[in-house]
């Protein structure tokens, strides 16, 4: 799952005209400080469901906005399993 939001998530990088990419996101990387904005992080989202079929946010009860992209990564592990 982490591969996979990594790929997608240079993917949302270079959509947005942002130019660093990453190899590897450690788990503590602060999203907002990753490279991408609001619109960035819902084109991620966006992405992702298309690769996955799968927005966990929508199947959350409660909203849970991660900070981390550990946290980010989890929240997917969590609603593919």
């Amino acid at each position: 799952m982490k591969k996979i939001i990594l790929e997608k998530f240079n993917e949302a990088l270079e959509q947005m005209d942002v130019e660093q990419r990453y190899d590897e996101i450690p788990d503590d990387q602060v999203l907002l400080d990753s490279g991408l904005d609001s619109l960035g992080f819902a084109i991620l989202v966006a992405l992702l469901e298309e690769e996955l079929d799968l927005d966990p946010f929508q199947k959350m009860e409660d909203a849970v906005y991660p900070t981390t992209f550990g946290e980010f990564v989890a929240i997917y592990e969590k609603y593919s399993a």
